[in-house]
């Protein structure tokens, strides 16, 4: 008998957590596993949708407003009674909503990933769901072991299992196309791109400054932006103050990631705290030398001086002149290209989604 999986997240929009969600959703042998995905909020433009449409994996949508919605108690009993999941995994926020409805549907199991920091994932409210649950006896996992570390330091104890994130490599590291010629780029441009929502976590702001200390002065070198949020007025602002305003593109939610990546130079990201970000996973598999803050799990990923640069958390300077130092030395990229695309490969997605299925098989008493 095949295993029901039920995947609940906050939403399909394109992030690390989603994809990761999604990913595995689409990658579970469905020789082994049944699996329902369920989006407490409706659609939104470029979503996951499509891909999971696709693989033809099942959605829901809840209809969730904004802040506590109530509503979403009765619609998440509903579903769990109508799909019958063995194991429902979840992400981001959405355990405050699911531990009231399992409790009221029924026993199963339940896992929850932790994709971020743990004091950073959820509000106060949110932990004390999140510690109710796990004594409950919800499966805790990591994506990196420094989110296992502020784990043990939320919760008092370790997750059960680290399991990290993990990409479609056959997706990356190809020849790059036209994809500049179609966006206005020459190949004698010099492209710093960063796949990243404009949000206060990522840190755009403190990025575009670093971009301008760095390269301002060398104006073959652009910053691309691909990803939306609520800072992004204040990035375009931010970018024309600093007189690089026609340097900084701002890109938009993007579904051609593999072909942008292929095409650029540079991946950055200067985020104030991480979990462990599948962006950079992504660039690192194209053949991208990085420069990023050395939060999180992002040390996990890149050794600094093997596959690119890190610096200081909040450092603007520094990572201003982790930019410079590489985009002046392409011998150095070279060399930093082709140990990124080796550190990608300990990443692939399909280890990582046999992992989860592992997990899941244990948990309902099915292991092979």
């Amino acid at each position: 008998m095949k295993i029901r999986i039920m995947e609940v997240l906050a939403s399909l929009q394109r992030a690390g957590a989603e994809q990761m969600a999604v990913s595995l959703a689409c990658g579970l042998s469905p020789d082994r596993f049944e699996t329902e995905v369920v989006s407490l909020y409706d659609a939104y433009p470029d979503g996951f949708e499509p891909v999971l449409e696709e693989r033809r994996v099942p959605v829901r949508h809840l209809g969730k407003r904004r802040g506590l919605d109530a509503r979403m108690y009765p619609r998440l009993f509903r579903a769990m009674r109508a799909y019958q999941p063995a194991i429902v995994h979840t992400h981001s926020y959405v355990l405050r909503y699911t531990l009231p409805a399992r409790l009221a549907a029924g026993r199963f199991g339940m896992v929850h990933t932790v994709h971020n920091l743990a004091g950073k994932e959820v509000d106060l409210l949110g932990r004390l769901i999140h510690r109710a649950a796990f004594r409950a006896g919800a499966v805790a996992v990591a994506v990196s072991a420094e989110v296992a570390r502020s784990f043990r330091e939320v919760y008092g104890a370790g997750p059960a299992a680290i399991i990290p994130n993990g990409v479609d490599l056959t997706r990356f590291g190809h020849a790059a196309g036209d994809w500049r010629r179609l966006h206005g780029f020459s190949e004698r441009d010099g492209l710093v791109v960063s796949v990243a929502r404009l949000e206060p976590q990522k840190n755009p702001l403190g990025l575009i400054e670093a971009f301008a200390r760095g390269l301002g002065d060398d104006a073959r070198w652009r910053l691309l932006l691909a990803g939306g949020g609520i800072l992004l007025e204040a990035a375009r602002e931010h970018a024309r103050g600093l007189g690089i305003g026609h340097r900084v593109h701002f890109l938009g939610v993007r579904t051609d990631v593999p072909e942008l990546l292929a095409a650029c130079d540079l991946f950055a990201l200067a985020s104030h705290w991480e979990g462990s970000p599948i962006a950079m996973i992504e660039a690192m598999a194209a053949g991208l030398p990085v420069v990023a803050t050395a939060v999180g799990g992002v040390p996990e990923l890149v050794e600094h001086g093997a596959e690119g640069l890190l610096a200081p958390p909040r450092s603007t300077v520094a990572l201003a002149e982790s930019l410079a130092a590489l985009a002046r030395d392409p011998q150095r990229r070279k060399l930093f290209a082709g140990r990124a695309r080796q550190r990608a490969a300990q990443f692939s997605l399909g280890a990582v989604v046999e992992q989860y299925a592992e997990l899941f098989e244990r948990m309902a008493g099915g292991a092979r």
